[in-house]
């Protein structure tokens, strides 16, 4: 018998094991010698030629002796299964799998183990095997990940990018330097099933709850050195990759350190000045081996987005109301709102900067495409036209009120911009308080050139109410109220019917009106909204503000898990574009007219679980897709992803606002 998915689901469902770490051709292999035994599944070992039921551990074991066969070109005549290990009178414990010397077969030379506990339970069992057998290498492995070492002398084990081949010696493999090539390769191996965030999950729960640090601070601080030195890499600035876990705990240290330093001068406002790695050696060199086969950079930096997200979600974001959202819906927002490369654009709310960088990644292809060069899947590493640079550095700017999530989002920007940024750390409701921000030299050491190219952008240079931006995207707080009657004071919405101010106010309805100052007459706006604001009888005032306003030009209504783990609030986006009756810039011509058409949509295809995980698209035949930079496609109906899926929401809009003459296409 074969098992069909729906069994290997079944035998999988309550396991710590999974078979992602695999190629579907090697787990087809192995499944296709299973059969019936008493109405059980079993399978016959491949090295041993027992008969073994068929459970998780043992689907991961001969999927494992399978590929150290083939692979890695391992004689079966050298692999032992259930292998004794003696501790003193204990002879109870048994390796998994242990491949014998190729030339003393009675002594072991690689130990590994394939049970299903946590890394560092798994690697401290493999130590005390090979302590006690003498063997230099260790692998262990669950199925969704793998890791190697090698026994450097009794007390020290060094974490292995790989095991040696049958024809490689261990100096072969730990002399090989690393380039972004192997990082790729890593890559290749992975599956979707083992994300950065997992790892950074399994570093704060095994070593970094007791290290005594900031998790958040320290971790920025690896993520940020460790794309300090792949950009290094790319530019042939250093021909290896030093972020590595080689050598002593000591010489980690000094090297990670020395790192650090140079990533902070190449790029500064992120840390503060001579800020220093207040991991101790030993915690460090685990959270270097952790992180050390991740390829941080790719076409559009997904990888530390979500590494991000779970960073800041730890540090209470959620409690402000404050949700990161979901990379597919502001490329949606992107590709509805279509800005181009003359025009400023500003989330007033930004986050980590997820609207602003999406912005900046399709503002660059259109340059790039119009000066005819290729996208690479290290498309964000690549040396870019002067025009991507000057975009960056002029047009697009971020503001927020959480000094991490600024810090965040200006590291990303500085990469995108090549070493500037203009990602301020500012109340945006309370923009009458600015000046006395401003003034700190401590703020100026690090804003000022961005407070600068703002300030460009005002309407008048005596008040910071009103600005002149092309575009405006944002995802605002949706819970919690503004209740300081200073603040309110500045709003339409903040004042009753009778002029009195009132006594407390949404916060996401001041972002409505805030964001419409920071407009020019023309621009376009998308803001993600609780859907109740769009239907609800209380909020009937908001929707007439809004009309009177601009032109509503959409309404998308989102799956209700689309902020989970987070919230279940049922959410849309609304797209506007405030009136404009100068028709000297037809880009920008939006006369006010009271009939007008609207375009509704909802999203119908989820793109998480009620749980909040993400699903992954799949092709006809059942595999999940990966775009051409080998990123995996997150299912939804939002929009076509490089022809790769149907047409959706955005191509559906774009077809409206051509029939309906908006200005911006």
């Amino acid at each position: 018998m074969s098992l069909t998915a729906l069994e290997l689901s079944e035998i999988f469902k309550d396991s710590k094991h999974s078979l992602t770490y695999f190629s579907q051709e090697e787990i087809d292999k192995v499944l296709s010698g299973v059969f019936d035994k008493g109405g059980k599944p079993y399978l016959k070992c491949f090295a041993s030629g027992k008969d073994r039921p068929a459970k998780p551990e043992e689907l991961v074991r001969q999927l494992w002796i399978r590929r150290l066969h083939f692979q890695y070109g391992y004689e079966l005549s050298r692999f032992r299964i259930e292998h004794p290990i003696t501790f003193g009178r204990d002879t109870s414990k048994k390796a998994d799998i242990v491949v014998m010397d190729a030339d003393r077969p009675t002594t072991e030379y690689l130990i590994v183990e394939v049970k299903a506990a946590k890394l560092t339970e798994g690697r401290d069992q493999l130590k005390s095997y090979c302590h006690a057998k003498g063997a230099p290498l260790a692998l262990w492995s669950n199925g969704t990940n793998a890791q190697a070492y090698y026994r450097k002398s009794p007390n020290y084990f060094i974490d292995l990018s790989d095991i040696p081949s049958a024809d490689q010696t261990i100096e072969d493999i730990l002399q090989k330097p690393w380039t972004l090539d192997t990082l790729v390769e890593f890559e290749k191996r992975r599956q979707p099933a083992r994300l950065l965030r997992d790892i950074i999950l399994d570093m704060q729960n095994d070593v970094l709850a007791n290290a005594g640090v900031d998790v958040f601070e320290e971790v920025f601080k690896l993520i940020f050195t460790k794309l300090f030195d792949e950009l290094e890499v790319f530019r042939e600035r250093s021909k290896v990759l030093r972020f590595r876990n080689t050598n002593t705990a000591t010489d980690v240290h000094n090297r990670i350190q020395k790192l650090f330093d140079q990533a902070q001068k190449e790029w500064p406002g992120v840390f503060p000045k001579n800020d220093k790695i207040r991991l101790t050696p030993d915690h460090l060199q685990v959270c270097v081996g952790s992180l050390e086969e991740y390829k941080l950079f790719n076409s559009n930096l997904d990888v530390i987005d979500d590494a991000f997200e779970y960073l800041i979600g730890q540090t209470a974001k959620g409690e402000k109301g404050q949700y990161f959202t979901p990379r597919w819906v502001i490329d949606m927002c992107v590709k509805m709102l279509n800005p181009k490369e003359g025009e400023a654009m500003i989330d007033p709310a930004c986050g980590s900067s997820g609207f602003t960088m999406h912005t900046i990644f399709k503002v660059w292809r259109d340059i790039i495409r119009d000066e005819g060069l290729a996208i690479s899947h290290l498309f964000t590493l690549q040396k870019k036209p002067y025009r991507c640079d000057r975009y960056v550095q002029n047009n697009v700017f971020g503001i927020d009120f959480d000094e991490k999530v600024v810090r965040v989002a200006r590291c990303l920007n500085l990469i995108a911009g090549d070493g500037q940024a203009n990602v301020l750390h500012l109340n945006t409701l309370n923009w009458n308080h600015w000046n006395e921000t401003v003034k700190r030299d401590s703020w100026a050491d690090t804003y000022f050139s961005g407070w600068t190219k703002f300030r460009t952008l005002q309407e008048n240079e005596d008040s910071y109410k009103l600005f002149h931006f092309d575009v405006l995207m944002a995802n605002p707080p949706f819970a919690g109220d503004i209740k300081q009657g200073d603040m309110l004071a500045l709003y339409e919405m903040g004042k009753k019917a009778n002029g009195k101010i009132e006594s407390a106010v949404g916060r996401d309805l001041l972002f409505i009106e805030r964001n419409l100052e920071l407009l020019r007459p023309g621009g376009r706006m998308a803001i993600v909204l609780p859907q109740g604001r769009l239907n609800n009888a209380s909020d009937k005032q908001v929707r007439a503000f809004v009309a009177d306003q601009c032109r509503i030009l959409a309404v998308v209504g989102l799956d209700p898990n689309t902020f989970k783990p987070h919230t279940g609030t049922k959410t849309s986006v609304l797209f506007l574009q405030k009136w404009n009756a100068d028709a000297s810039e037809p880009e920008y011509y939006c006369p006010r007219t009271e009939d007008y058409n609207i375009f509704f949509a909802t999203q119908q295809v989820p793109s998480k679980n009620s749980r909040g995980d993400k699903l992954i698209a799949t092709a006809p035949d059942g595999s999940q897709l990966q775009d051409g930079h080998g990123h995996w496609l997150i299912q939804h109906d939002l929009f076509n992803h490089d022809g790769l899926t149907d047409d959706g929401i955005a191509e559906a809009f774009v077809e409206f606002g051509i029939k309906e003459q908006l200005s911006f296409f």
